[in-house]
């Protein structure tokens, strides 16, 4: 801890690591006049290292997020709503919005899944859904982009493609093509057709367009959710999702 202390202790030149350390010597009630006496406190005390750490952390956060919000507002919202790159559902005119960056291998937009399904059934009537690919693969392997060619052939079924999308995205486990198969029996598609449309070249286009959107906006997880223009990264449960959507 001490080696962490002193190497924490000599990185205070930096302008956000030295206003973290200010803002909790302050609230410990001892506020330093220079870095000299910091580096003497900070040794003193490593018992203030994981709030410093944490508080750096949070600002970090709030950077990231400024500067997605930014980026955002400057690609416009029409743009997560184009049918070349999403799946859009729901009235045109709908003042509430639902943006998702999802990858049907990633466990955190299958424990986001219930809430999700549970607010699409609630408000498909009244608010505007949009459902973008990002699958990542250097985490998740070929099998986050063979779900996401699956399901952006399943878009060309478009009256059973959300019943196909969260029967695969429930899916325990890699996407495989025997799960695929079986999800889009289950979810009335011609399987078929599907297959055929997998293997369509245009499909490798139309995911190049969904990832360079999302890196565009900054989105470098999943899932992330757009809830009437405002970023929100990771999982998300019923009051999470309630109380964004009507911030």
């Amino acid at each position: 801890m001490r080696d962490f202390i002193i190497t924490l202790a000599a990185a205070i030149a930096g302008a956000a690591l030295a206003v973290v350390i200010v803002f909790v010597l302050a609230q410990n009630g001892r506020m330093p006049i220079n870095d000299r006496q910091m580096q003497t406190y900070l040794m003193l005390h490593p018992e203030l290292a994981p709030a410093m750490m944490g508080r750096a952390q949070q600002l970090e956060d709030t950077k990231s997020q400024a500067a997605q919000a930014d980026a955002i507002r400057k690609i416009g919202q029409a743009a997560f709503f184009d049918p070349a790159v999403a799946f859009v559902t729901g009235p045109a005119d709908a003042k509430a919005t639902l943006v998702e960056f999802y990858d049907y291998d990633c466990p955190y937009c299958k424990a986001s899944l219930p809430a999700v399904k549970k607010f699409y059934e609630a408000h498909k009537n009244d608010t505007r859904f949009s459902f973008i690919e990002f699958p990542i693969q250097q985490l998740h392997g070929p099998s986050a982009v063979l779900a996401a060619r699956a399901s952006l052939a399943a878009r060309r079924q478009p009256d059973h493609y959300m019943d196909f999308h969260f029967l695969l995205l429930g899916e325990d486990g890699s996407i495989t093509d025997d799960m695929i198969a079986a999800d889009a029996a289950k979810a009335g598609l011609n399987v078929g057709k599907l297959k055929a449309d997998m293997n369509d070249p245009a499909l490798g286009k139309v995911l190049e367009s969904s990832i360079a959107l999302a890196h565009k906006a900054g989105v470098d997880g999943t899932p992330t959710f757009i809830f009437n223009g405002k970023t929100h990264p990771g999982a998300v449960d019923d009051e999470t999702l309630a109380g964004e959507m009507k911030s």
